[in-house]
């Protein structure tokens, strides 16, 4: 039995040997036969430093929870590219930053200029009525201002005594028989002409063949007396102002335009009109002109818009907010207003790449309207822009750009406590 022992010590180590020589064969076949690319994991990447998304001013140097926020910190890490402007963040902590993309568009952007201003009479439609000869006035149909008138409405009668000589004498001159009578009735009636007698009063008299010393006066137009320089029983004297009617079928309003935008208004421009008191109607007309004036307290320019006013809604002293509109201009670059960082010494829109890549990009801007900022400089259309959440990519890119400049991104002294 002993010898057996000792026989079977030996059996037992050669067979171990073998074992673990087939073992290392199997292991090196198998390392010859598996695929290239389950060779060998892929070295991770180090994270830079760990931060809070909403404090992103604050650095870590590990992993855990944020001291200010109920969440876990995020790493951040170094661009591939060597961009130091270029901030990557992951899908999970977009979505809880609100992140929200656009495209960067062409289009035309209406000039949208928008003014406040009051309604005024049109003063290209008014009618004056004067007094053409000595008279009284006798009777007055219209006795307050801004009393509503119709063309053809009497206004005043007047009793005129320098009339009745004229009348007389080309009445005489018509009985008489000759044949000199014709130059003498020629005369008369140029004589009433110079009394101030209208073309109808003489052939009123020609017709009737009597003497007609009261004049009734009507209105020339509709609309309002403006201006009213008549009293009954008053004496009045040639060229003296009685009615001064303002027609209401179109109103003026001037408004007040700010001079940085006065140069995008023109005479003939499209312009639209909605009173605070007629709530859903929409007065439309042109820009008649454009006052060469600016009211040095307001740094204003008067436009003078003319509209029509059926059924005499607007009147004078009413406000008036006005859109100026016009189909001049090119396609040019748009991006919503939102989406423009303005620091003071210059305007930022961040880019969105792929990847979950951020990086901010300088830009001149043009003209601003209805929610829509014209680029001149520094985009293309298509690209993809930040519109929310673009505060704290734009911090941290700054504040990854100055650490990598200063050469202190990978500062192996950083501590747990943040740095600035």
């Amino acid at each position: 039995m002993k010898n057996k022992k000792i026989l079977a010590l030996p059996i037992a180590l050669a067979v171990a040997a073998g074992g673990y020589g087939a073992y290392q064969f199997g292991v090196s076949q198998g390392m010859k036969t598996m695929p290239a690319e389950h060779a060998a994991p892929a070295p991770a990447r180090k994270p830079l430093y760990w931060q809070d998304p909403m404090v992103p001013g604050q650095k870590f140097d590990k992993p855990g929870k944020s001291p200010y926020m109920d969440m876990q910190l995020v790493p951040v890490y170094g661009g591939a590219d060597g961009d130091d402007g270029n901030v990557t963040i992951s899908p999970r902590v977009q979505q809880n930053l609100g992140v929200r993309t656009a495209l960067v568009t062409s289009g035309r952007l209406a000039p949208g200029v928008v003014a406040v201003g009051s309604v005024a009479y049109n003063e290209r439609d008014v009618a004056l009525v004067q007094a053409r000869s000595n008279g009284f006035i006798e009777r007055l149909y219209v006795r307050a201002p801004l009393d509503p008138v119709r063309k053809g409405q009497p206004l005043a009668e007047l009793y005129v005594p320098d009339w009745i000589a004229a009348q007389e004498e080309y009445l005489a001159a018509r009985r008489m028989q000759g044949g000199d009578t014709a130059s003498l009735v020629d005369g008369a009636r140029q004589r009433m002409r110079l009394a101030g007698m209208s073309e109808a009063q003489i052939q009123l008299v020609e017709a009737s063949g009597k003497v007609h010393p009261r004049i009734t006066i009507t209105a020339p137009a509709s609309g309002v007396v403006a201006e009213l320089g008549a009293r009954e029983g008053m004496t009045v004297a040639p060229g003296a102002l009685l009615f001064r009617i303002n027609g209401l079928s179109t109103v003026w309003v001037n408004a007040d335009v700010p001079e940085s935008v006065a140069a995008r208004v023109r005479p003939g421009d499209a312009a639209e009109a909605r009173a605070q008191a007629l709530p859903g109607s929409v007065f439309k007309g042109k820009v008649g002109a454009v006052l060469p004036e600016v009211n040095p307290a307001t740094r204003t320019l008067k436009a003078r818009i003319e509209l029509a006013n059926p059924g005499g809604q607007l009147v004078p002293g009413m406000y008036a907010s006005v859109t100026f509109a016009s189909g001049r201009g090119a396609d040019v670059l748009l991006v919503p207003t939102e989406a423009v960082i303005q620091t003071g010494t210059r305007s930022i829109v961040l880019l969105a790449r792929d990847g979950g890549k951020f990086q901010p990009a300088d830009v001149e801007l043009g003209t601003e309207s209805n929610g829509m900022t014209e680029i001149r400089k520094g985009l293309a259309a298509g690209q993809k822009i930040v519109l929310s959440g673009q505060f704290l990519l734009d911090s941290e890119a700054s504040l990854k750009g100055t650490a990598t400049r200063m050469g202190d991104a990978r500062d192996d002294g950083m501590t747990t406590g943040a740095k600035k």
